[in-house]
């Protein structure tokens, strides 16, 4: 489309964008950006977005490249569709190493400081992360935005479940969920009479009946509280069956490709394995789906390979003048050109760790010096086992369902809450399956032939394996910051953080390992869980060991409050400091309870969204702006 530059910028182009007064300018096209830049541009609004990567996704012959790059390379990490990029480098679970008391590891993108190594990602192309993510789409809980005044635990936030579930709905909408109500009303989670999920929910697998007809009726004990566990399908992102009830019967028609002209694409799930992270189809929601739709209004400006380097405040009225970008034409060399972007509002749309290494770049902690503090990540726990009969491993999208009722409860005074997916692609995460299993059968077990294939099939079939996804509540000494000493190829600095886990944590950890053990002995399940303590996520926890990942899920280093001293933004995601400055994105959390941020983070994105367009429509002419 003719407002989607190429990243070669001639001298001209940049004097045109620098000339230019935009009504906002947006930095990050991942799915806050996304939102926000189609919310204003649909309302009038001229917008200018600046994405670090590459724009080739908002092509169907770009977003095959990075399926062919993906099936063609020998990790299957959430980074491998994307080609490297010096000038916009991503972090990789496979550059994290164990790291040694005292030594940080500088041997990726992100600089890590400990005690605990962190192997979480993020994507930087066009579309965010959005382009590595599962998919899922749960709501939070109410009861996740009283963590203080409930629990006694953590903070509260500055709205309530209530005042956010609109935009819930909004958000369902545009990402286009399958879920059914009837399934999701629990703990607490309420909806409007009448409403219904845009799709019905995504066919559960073989393996997800099974393993519910195993645990039906099964109760566990958690601090004196009794719970019934209960698989429930689990909110999707993707296509499935449009509801004819949703919007009071007119219906729902599910977000295609990215291209009219690709009509094989985009339409229903078709059950692939490998939807994180990239779905083959398109049928998985992916931020370039609301881009094109913004570019569509010919109001708004897409600038890939432009990396924002600099905030620039005016000094007297505390106000953002403009923001300083480095915009590269091919991501191989370090050649760029700096422009300048000016606007009436700016937002910062990042994730929490990119906004956060802006800000703290451009010298701006925050008068309550929280800029980069509480940073959160769901650490998983991950156990694995053998069925006692074949279920289909490796059918159908990679988790269906999951058990969801310990997600909330009174224990949360003393310990963390989790959820558990249930996957469908076996031990992948946990071992590295199927690749793991063709070594150990062939070179321990010498089987060759016919009788390594049926050993093969066998073992691959009944594989299970439950993902326990944990709540981390925010701690000022987790954090993003950064350091003279690390920059990337263009000279910024690179993000340096520290991340350790609290005993609140660990023991949530410990008890989703014992309800595994519980879990696989009521469906005969033998145990392969095994936690190697050289491994760089392992920990201890009175007196036993486990392994734990990242979950991709980065949050709270910009975190909204009541006031400028115990917070960065306002409910809004409106920075305290800054009147014209917003901070879109999960880096706005105060807690994350156990959901998935990016039905939330998008959620606040529509609310925001409104703030902004409010803000503006107050004032349609152009913006005065400060001469440098």
């Amino acid at each position: 489309m003719s407002n989607v530059t190429s990243g070669k910028l001639g001298g001209s182009d940049l004097a045109d964008i620098s000339a230019s007064v935009y009504d906002a300018v947006i930095v990050g096209a991942g799915v806050s950006g996304a939102i926000i830049a189609n919310e204003l541009s649909q309302n009038g609004f001229r917008v200018l977005v600046l994405e670090a990567g590459p724009g080739h996704d908002l092509t169907i012959p770009g977003y095959e490249q990075y399926l062919s790059r993906f099936y063609g390379a020998a990790s299957k990490d959430n980074n491998a569709p994307y080609p490297p990029n010096r000038n916009a480098p991503m972090p990789r679970s496979t550059d994290v190493r164990r790291l040694r008391p005292g030594e940080p590891d500088a041997s990726g993108y992100i600089v890590q400081n400990g005690p605990i190594a962190l192997d979480s990602t993020y994507t930087r192309i066009v579309g965010g992360t959005t382009m590595h993510w599962e998919g899922k789409a749960l709501r939070m809980l109410p009861e996740d935005f009283e963590m203080r005044s409930r629990f006694g635990r953590g903070l509260d936030w500055p709205i309530s479940y209530e005042r956010l579930a609109p935009y819930y709905g909004k958000a369902e909408f545009e990402l286009g969920v399958s879920a059914d109500v009837e399934e999701q009303a629990y703990l607490g989670i309420r909806f409007d009479p009448g409403y219904v999920y845009p799709m019905r929910k995504i066919p559960v697998s073989y393996l997800d009946k099974t393993v519910a007809g195993g645990l039906s009726g099964a109760e566990v004990s958690l601090r004196g509280e009794r719970f019934t566990l209960t698989v429930r399908s689990t909110p999707q992102a993707r296509n499935g069956v449009p509801n004819p009830r949703y919007d009071g019967g007119k219906g729902y028609v599910p977000a295609g490709a990215v291209s009219v002209e690709q009509v094989d694409q985009g339409e229903r799930c078709q059950g692939n394995n490998n939807c994180a992270p990239i779905c083959p189809v398109q049928a998985k929601y992916h931020a370039g789906k609301t881009l094109i739709k913004a570019l569509a209004t010919g109001r708004m400006k897409l600038l890939p390979q432009a990396v924002a380097s600099k905030v620039a405040i005016d000094p007297e009225s505390g106000r953002v003048r403009h923001i300083e970008f480095k915009a590269y034409p091919e991501p191989g060399s370090t050649e760029h050109a700096t422009g300048t972007a000016r606007g009436r509002v700016f937002v910062l749309a990042a994730n929490a760790v990119e906004n956060a290494r802006l800000l703290l770049a451009s010298d701006l902690p925050g008068t309550s010096n929280l800029v980069g503090r509480n940073l959160m990540d769901h650490p998983f726990l991950l156990t694995w086992g053998l069925m006692p009969e074949v279920v289909g491993t490796m059918r159908g999208t990679q988790s269906t369902s999951g058990i969801q009722d310990l997600r909330g409860g009174a224990f949360r005074r003393h310990q963390a809450a989790f959820a558990a997916s249930i996957h469908n692609d076996g031990w992948s995460w946990a071992t590295g399956s199927p690749y793991t299993v063709l070594d150990e059968i062939v070179d321990r077990q010498n089987q060759f032939g016919a009788a390594l294939r049926r050993r093969l099939v066998d073992q691959i079939s009944r594989q299970l394996q439950l993902a326990f996804m944990v709540e981390l509540l925010p701690d000022p000494n987790n954090r993003v910051t950064v350091d003279p000493r690390y920059r990337d190829a263009l000279g910024n600095p690179r993000p340096v953080i520290s991340y350790g886990l609290s005993d609140y944590t660990l023991d949530g950890i410990a008890y989703s390992r014992r309800l595994s053990r519980q879990i696989f002995q009521r469906l005969g399940v033998e145990d392969h869980t095994a936690y190697d303590p050289l491994d760089y996520g392992y920990v201890s926890h009175k007196g036993e060991g486990y392994t734990v990942r990242g979950g991709n899920h980065w949050a709270g280093t910009h975190i909204m409050g009541t006031g400028a001293k115990d917070s960065v933004v306002d409910g809004a995601q409106r920075s305290w400091d800054h009147e014209n400055l917003y901070l879109a994105g999960a880096g706005s959390m105060p807690t994350t309870g156990t959901s998935n941020t990016t039905l939330t983070l998008s959620a606040l994105a529509f609310l925001t969204a409104e703030r902004i367009r409010a803000e503006l429509d107050q004032d349609r002419s152009p913006a005065t702006i400060a001469a440098d």
